[in-house]
Formats: C-alpha cells, sequence, structure tokens
C-alpha cells in the first residue's frame, strides 16, 4: 500500500508540475515530488535493494563473494580514492568503505559496515529539494539492471559531520558492478570524488567523462 501512495503521489505531482505556470506553486511542488520520490527509494531499497528480480537475489545467494573480494581487496585498501562497497541485496548494507572514503564521508569503518546505506547516509531534512537519496539509488539500479557501470551526474549529497550537523558536499559518483567468475552480481562498487570546491552554492549539473578503478572479477 505504502508504494502504490508513494507512485500515485510521484504520477500526480509530476502531471500538476507539468500544468502549472505560477514559481510559487512550482516550488512547492518540486518540494513534494522531491519527498515523494524519496520516500519510494527508501522503501524500494529496505524492501529489494537494487535488484527487485527474486531469481537474481537467489542467485547471488551462491556467488562466490570471498574469493572474488580477495581479488581487489588490497587495491581497494590502498586506494588514494574513495571507495564503498555495497551489497545489492535488500537494505543496500554498506560491506566496506576504504581509508580515503571514510575521510572524505567523515566516518570510520566500524561505525557504517553492516549497516543501511540510506540510514548512514540520508538526505538532508533541512533541504527540502535534496535528492541525493532517490538520485543515487537510481543509479544503483541502473547498474543491477544494465551490468555496466554508470557515472552520474554531479551531485549535491550533504554528509553528517562528528556533531551530527550536516555540511554541503557535492559529489562525482561512479557505480560498477562486480561479479563473480559465473558472471553473479556480489556486489556494487560506489567511487565517489568531492568536488564541493567546484560546485558549492551553484546547481550540481554537470556531468563528468571520470571513469572508477575496476576490480579484477
Amino acid at each position: 500500500m505504502q508504494r502504490f501512495i508513494c507512485e500515485q503521489n510521484i504520477a500526480h505531482f509530476q502531471k500538476l508540475l507539468a500544468q502549472e505556470p505560477a514559481p510559487a506553486l512550482r516550488r512547492t511542488l518540486e518540494n513534494l515530488l522531491k519527498s515523494a520520490m524519496r520516500d519510494l527509494a527508501m522503501l524500494e531499497s529496505a524492501e529489494s535493494g537494487a535488484d527487485s528480480s527474486l531469481l537474481e537475489s537467489r542467485r547471488r545467494r551462491h556467488g562466490d563473494t570471498q574469493t572474488t573480494r580477495m581479488l581487489f581487496q588490497a587495491e581497494f585498501d590502498a586506494s588514494a580514492h574513495p571507495y564503498m562497497l555495497l551489497d545489492p541485496g535488500p537494505g543496500l548494507r554498506i560491506v566496506d568503505i576504504n581509508d580515503a572514503y571514510a575521510k572524505a564521508t567523515l566516518t570510520s569503518r566500524e561505525d557504517v559496515a553492516g549497516k543501511s546505506l540510506f540510514e548512514i547516509f540520508p538526505d538532508n531534512p533541512d533541504d527540502a529539494l535534496a535528492d541525493g537519496v532517490s538520485n543515487l539509488y537510481a543509479s544503483l539500479r541502473t547498474v543491477v539492471k544494465t551490468g555496466q557501470p554508470h557515472a552520474m551526474a554531479v551531485q549535491r549529497y550533504d554528509i553528517r559531520d562528528p556533531l551530527g550537523q550536516f555540511v554541503e558536499r557535492h559529489w562525482q559518483p561512479i557505480n560498477s558492478p562486480i561479479h563473480d567468475r559465473d558472471g553473479i552480481l556480489i556486489y556494487i562498487l560506489h567511487h565517489v570524488e568531492d568536488v564541493t570546491a567546484e560546485f558549492a552554492g551553484t546547481p550540481a549539473e554537470a556531468s563528468s567523462s571520470a571513469k572508477p578503478v575496476q576490480p579484477s572479477t
């Protein structure tokens, strides 16, 4: 029922936006649309992760995660670029982050490993137009569906500081699938670069051609 309501609200707000010329009302509708999209992303990520296919979920249970992870763990740990490893299943659990990612996001491996992605990195509640959660979730779904890396546009996605206060951040994210030797998707590799200095205070609409380091599988 909750999914149905979210989907109906999104369709309703999109229709009204297409018809509404008044700037003030458009801003209100945009806020409502962003909120509905965020709610749907949170609901779906908790229920099915980045993949709604029951068949693929069952295949992942038989994937060779241990051997595959050993192939890239050393490079993952040593990289100066921020990386996060995600389980694409229900909850979108954080498997691991490297030191560069911990530093960039003001977190630690011990605090985030095993936690749900959007529990650790929610949207800034003080930003009515925040779309980090819904855009990231859409990208992760694209990776699962296509089996290919997906480069997002530069994304504003605020993070919490050690005191729990949200601070403005802009990122260039790239999400990549990691398959085992049998072609089973077992992880999603999330790579970001902090581009806040270039985009703070401006709309984040630019795209990047940067490519992630691809682990051997």
